[in-house]
């Protein structure tokens, strides 16, 4: 049996239809931004395999930092245990985000990042009350929960959110194909537009008017990734934060895609004056090399845990937190990443895509496409045919178009994107563009 007869037999792949669905390819190697299949056809990898591969594929200092690693110490314990790289890693991480922030903690991935970050809000309200009992649920005249002596309950998000597939994290995601099925499961979240100047105002009136109920609020910022690369101004988020902290709301920043440069600045965060109390970190962060999540919060946070009543506590974890080749991998990715080459790569493929968005409006195209926007490494637009939604069939068509002509990516219903590896060479991001434009002619 082939690689792919045998894949049929036994694997369920994630966001894949399962009826008459199309075999996978198999890959047997990485190289840099190029992918291998076992008959030899080479693809580049234009979206870095779900915005993970920041360095590209097999990079040797990477791989030979884990290999030196896993012949020392390759799992132990987190709970009463700790090690060097996990240590090390939260030492090198602590001085560059974009906030005073206090203490790391680890976790798997980006869901559970930010499961991490709403319990670790929600349980800061809890302890400060003056007992640690379960909060009594009252109800308003709409049915709808309501703070309990001024406690805070509530979430704030944006609309088509996307913050993982656990149940917290769909919760605070929109309600969208990806949650459909577990809507009557889900937390009730107090969801708002991203800012806009002409929407601002109605944004602030609403959270004037709901802030003393509020926990905190969870945003991904400038870009919505899963939600269809979605990009906001970043003056008018800075001013929707501002009035979210007037209130002493937690900010939560989801920068699990957008973290380590994807939007030309170490952390889309930067972006902005007014910084998050928390940041939820995976993806990039080791390179695409292991599984690794973070979350890392200010002091303000980590002091209402230091308590003596042990019912306070944050009782969270995983078996692998913090998982001693994974903290090895993401220390060899942050070398790669602080190097000034690679500072000068991101700032190239930026221009780059710039330099390419208004060529694409210059293009008398077959297709019509809509919204060309940019940020960082990533640009995106819309095909305008059909709805503007993720199960769009044209997402396939144009993902086996780009195979056909060697280059792999993989839009997100109608919305067209790519985010690959910083290392892409000049040739090869050409290839990629002239692809793009060969479906669209």
């Amino acid at each position: 049996m082939t690689l792919q007869e045998r894949d049929y037999e036994v694997i369920w792949h994630p966001f894949t239809h399962q009826k008459n669905r199309l075999p996978p390819i198999p890959i047997v190697k990485g190289k840099g931004t190029l992918l291998f299949d076992e008959v030899g056809n080479e693809y580049i990898d234009a979206i870095s395999s779900w915005w993970v591969t920041i360095h590209g594929h097999a990079h040797p200092y990477i791989a030979e930092k884990l290999y030196k690693q896993a012949m020392i110490l390759e799992q132990v314990i987190f709970a009463g245990f700790t090690h060097e790289p996990a240590v090390a890693l939260a030492e090198r991480l602590l001085p560059i985000l974009p906030n005073n922030f206090s203490k790391i903690f680890y976790s798997d991935n980006g869901s559970t990042s930010t499961e991490v970050a709403l319990k670790m809000s929600l349980q800061y309200w809890w302890n400060g009350r003056e007992d640690s009992q379960p909060l009594t649920e009252e109800r308003s005249d709409n049915g709808k929960r309501k703070a309990v002596d001024g406690k805070r309950t509530k979430i704030l998000a944006f609309k088509d959110a996307y913050h993982g597939d656990t149940f917290g994290a769909m919760s605070v995601s929109d309600r969208s194909v990806f949650t459909l099925a577990f809507h009557d499961k889900l937390f009730e979240v107090l969801f708002i537009d991203t800012p806009s100047e002409s929407n601002i105002e109605e944004l602030k009136n609403t959270i004037n008017s709901e802030g003393t109920a509020i926990a905190a609020f969870i945003y991904e910022p400038l870009v919505q990734g899963a939600g269809g690369m979605r990009m906001y101004d970043a003056h008018w988020m800075n001013e929707l934060l501002k009035t979210v902290k007037q209130h002493d709301i937690i900010c939560i920043a989801d920068e699990v895609m957008t973290g380590f440069g994807r939007t030309g600045k170490l952390f889309a965060s930067e972006y902005m004056e007014e910084r998050p109390d928390i940041i939820c970190l995976s993806k990039g962060l080791t390179g695409g090399t292991m599984a690794l999540g973070v979350t890392a919060c200010t002091d303000r946070i980590y002091q209402a845990y230091l308590s003596d009543d042990k019912l306070k506590t944050f009782f969270h974890g995983h078996s692998f937190t913090a998982n001693p080749l994974a903290c090895t991998a993401a220390l060899a990715s942050l070398d790669l990443l602080m190097l000034e080459d690679c500072f000068n790569q991101i700032e190239w493929i930026t221009e780059q895509n710039i330099a390419f968005a208004k060529k694409l409006t210059t293009y008398d195209l077959r297709l019509t496409i809509k919204n060309i926007r940019t940020l960082g490494t990533i640009i995106a637009f819309e095909i305008a045919e059909g709805k503007d939604e993720y199960l769009n069939n044209i997402a396939g068509n144009i993902t086996q178009k780009a195979l056909d002509e060697g280059v792999y990516i993989r839009p997100l219903g109608n919305t067209v994107y790519i985010m690959p590896p910083y290392c892409i060479t000049e040739e090869e991001l050409e290839i990629v563009y002239e692809v793009i434009l060969l479906m669209l002619k």
